[in-house]
């Protein structure tokens, strides 16, 4: 327990304002948490020295697991000797962030017990973030929380904690079952999600429409967005009703469509469905009118990051629609792939993305045994002189 109230006069400043401020949480963990006081000991030293006090400790985890915890040391271990090992532990959340308060509270319960109290919900990844412990607690933590039916999620170079929007659970837009896909990759990936084995890190990420609510295009190594390949369902009465009832429909809906696949004659609507992109548009704007359609599925894009050594990737298209329906073998056999090819000829730290960007996508789709099709195209191609093996295949049988 601290004996006295700390002087933290810059930490003050980012409380003021209108906005929530973190350090008013940890001063509320400091007053029974002698990890918390000295947190915001060092913090305030960081913000008047301008350097970061934490140093990386290597590997350190639980037993039989390289992944789940980050390793953090402070290098002013004599000043602040409670945060001298200050670990995070990354908590494998459920599918959809479905949670009881009980169990919310039991969670809570442990990391006051072992560690600093501190929590982030969630981390980018997905996982809960229990931050700051010692090396020592590790190991009880570990047990209650595998006691409670929790496990450890991804860290360093391995399988990251898959994550998903809520699906089906919640939403009417759900192209399939994100949260059971979630579930069985979780299971399925058990070795390479503890056990970091590949040359950096590789997210799953899945959204069960191309609202893509978990932001997977931007933020994952393997998009899979929920779509579907028939045509958009249309209540026309329903579109009737919101033109009755004030909406612009040649303005707000017509008019914003990216693909200009629709018109409306101040009666109907009429959509292109063969030119639209999917971009879920008119259906956001006219619910209850429009939806999916009924032959539903998933398109799978492949390579987003965020910039570390380059700069930030989005995904690209790699398959444009499939069917997601369990045991998932189709899925399986292409990430198996990528993952070997990947795993052979990546080099240390090159995100899946990267790798592409280097190898080339016509080489990687060829190592994979994919077949090059024109939705893999991200833009117009800027070299005219493009050579196809057909046309060396026939100059060669002709010679």
């Amino acid at each position: 327990m601290p004996e006295k109230k700390r002087k933290t006069p810059k930490l003050d400043e980012l409380e003021k304002g209108a906005w929530p401020s973190f350090v008013k949480e940890i001063k509320t963990a400091a007053e029974k948490n002698a990890m918390a006081d000295d947190l915001l000991g060092q913090l305030e030293r960081s913000y008047e020295e301008k350097i970061g006090h934490w140093k990386h400790g290597g590997i350190v985890g639980v037993l039989g697991y390289g992944g789940g915890v980050i390793g953090r040391y402070s290098d002013l271990p004599e000043e602040f000797p409670n945060v001298s090992h200050f670990h995070t532990m990354r908590i494998n959340q459920p599918a959809g962030w479905f949670y009881t308060s009980d169990v919310l509270r039991k969670l809570c319960d442990i990391w006051e017990k072992h560690g600093s109290g501190l929590t982030n919900m969630h981390g980018s990844t997905g996982d809960l973030v229990f931050l700051g412990t010692k090396t020592d607690e590790l190991e009880p933590t570990f047990k209650e929380l595998t006691d409670l039916g929790f496990d450890l999620g991804g860290s360093g170079s391995d399988v990251r904690t898959p994550s998903c929007c809520c699906g089906m659970a919640r939403c009417e837009w759900a192209c399939y079952d994100t949260m059971a896909l979630t579930y069985f990759l979780t299971m399925h990936y058990q070795d390479e999600l503890h056990r970091p084995a590949f040359p950096y890190k590789w997210k799953f990420k899945m959204s069960g429409c191309p609202n893509d609510c978990v932001a997977a295009i931007a933020r994952s190594d393997m998009s899979i967005i929920g779509t579907w390949r028939d045509d958009i369902q249309m209540d026309k009465a329903a579109v009737t009703e919101y033109a009755k009832s004030g909406m612009n429909i040649q303005k707000d809906v017509v008019g914003n469509c990216p693909a200009k696949c629709m018109e409306w004659d101040g009666k109907e609507i009429k959509i292109d469905n063969k030119a639209c992109v999917k971009c879920m548009h008119c259906i956001n704007a006219m619910p209850k009118a429009l939806s999916p359609g009924k032959d539903r599925g998933a398109c799978i894009l492949i390579g987003a990051k965020a910039p570390i050594v380059e700069g930030a990737l989005l995904s690209s298209v790699l398959i444009p629609f499939i069917k997601l329906e369990p045991p998932y073998t189709e899925l399986i056999e292409l990430v198996g792939k990528i993952h070997e090819v990947w795993s052979e000829n990546g080099k240390n730290r090159e995100r899946v993305g990267e790798f592409i960007q280097r190898v080339g996508m016509g080489n990687f789709l060829e190592a994979i045994g994919v077949e090059p099709i024109p939705e893999m195209v991200a833009h117009p191609r800027e070299n005219p002189y493009v050579f196809y093996e057909e046309y060396f295949e026939e100059e060669d049988n002709n010679g």
